[in-house]
């Protein structure tokens, strides 16, 4: 039998869990009595961590030298009227308000369905203070890849990200290239990249990115990991990823930006991908709790973030308060 403190302990904790599901899945309470049901409220001692636990975490920032963000659900919701996104609030001048503070910056993405130029040309419309240099992207580093090792790859992409392989000999492929395809997903062109594959004495499999999910405006999109690891399964290998969470996707933006892994912090809303692979980097790394961003993410059994923040505003204000001292 539970002693009466710790009874109420657990039932604490309960209330804090069931808070925070109203807060992000509020349909799942509509129309309950209880707890679930009206206004979401908890007392002070029990609301999530944010400001304030963030400036305590902020005092570990002497040296830092430049941040990293991930894009679409940092910067911006993907999807929306014409497919151009929509800013989640407060990021456009936070980017700003890094530029004006002398650390430097580089947008950390597995963004696969457009070229690097489309892409930071929509995010220019958007309102967003952003060059072509300063993104890091799977599909040049895959090209590069492509050529030191002479392979000619099949590709199961996107058709607006296909310019960024131009130059590329696609003639008998002796690898396939998988990226977020989007509606080219179809089992007509998985069962021809797996065809590729199986019929490859040393077949090789390059992924974009291993994301399972990210969020739209409309909801939740499977991402390339998810068919990155059917192939895997068929063809019984291993796929070598080319963007996060490699070690060498992270290595390369640190590279550019002349900086050593401990000089520098990533922003991001994947607690796997994003914060795990920037800690294997040796960076520190924080979630936002806006994109793809779980209540449940705080509780990851492998990856905890150095800080979890309600934005990137949020975590932009806190760092350059520090850093001012």
């Amino acid at each position: 039998m539970f002693k009466k403190g710790k009874l109420l302990q657990a039932l604490h904790v309960t209330r804090a869990r069931l808070w925070k599901c109203k807060l992000h899945f509020p349909g799942r309470f509509a129309g309950r009595k209880g707890l679930g049901a009206g206004k979401a409220c908890m007392p002070a001692g029990l609301r999530p961590p944010s400001l304030l636990m963030m400036a305590d975490w902020a005092q570990s920032l002497l040296g830092i030298k430049g941040l990293l963000l991930d894009v679409s659900g940092v910067l911006y919701d993907s999807g929306g009227e014409e497919g151009g996104g929509v800013p989640i609030p407060g990021s456009i001048e936070a980017v700003k308000k890094i530029k004006a503070s002398g650390l430097k910056l580089r947008f950390c993405t597995n963004e696969t369905q457009a070229t690097r130029e489309k892409f930071v040309e929509k995010l220019q419309r958007l309102g967003f203070d952003i060059v072509v240099n300063e993104v890091t992207a799977p599909a040049p580093a895959a090209c590069r890849i492509l050529k030191e090792r002479q392979l000619r790859p099949h590709l199961l992409v996107h058709d607006d990200v296909l310019p960024e392989f131009e130059g590329i000999d696609k003639s008998s492929p002796n690898c396939v290239v998988v990226g977020d395809a989007a509606d080219n997903f179809s089992y007509k062109n998985l069962n021809d990249a797996f065809r590729v594959l199986i019929g490859l004495e040393n077949p090789v499999l390059l992924s974009l990115g291993k994301g399972r999910y990210y969020k739209e405006t409309d909801g939740l999109k499977l991402d390339v990991g998810v068919y990155m690891k059917a192939l895997e399964y068929a063809c019984d290998i291993q796929a070598e990823v080319v963007g996060k969470p490699a070690k060498m996707f992270f290595q390369s933006a640190l590279t550019e930006m002349g900086i050593e892994p401990h000089q520098a912090i990533m922003i991001g809303d994947d607690i796997v991908h994003d914060v795990g692979g920037a800690q294997q980097c040796g960076m520190k790394a924080l979630q936002v709790r806006t994109g793809k961003y779980r209540p449940c993410d705080e509780q990851h059994p492998e990856v905890t973030a150095d800080g979890y923040v309600n934005n990137l505003a949020e975590a932009v204000d806190v760092i350059l308060k520090q850093l001012h001292k």
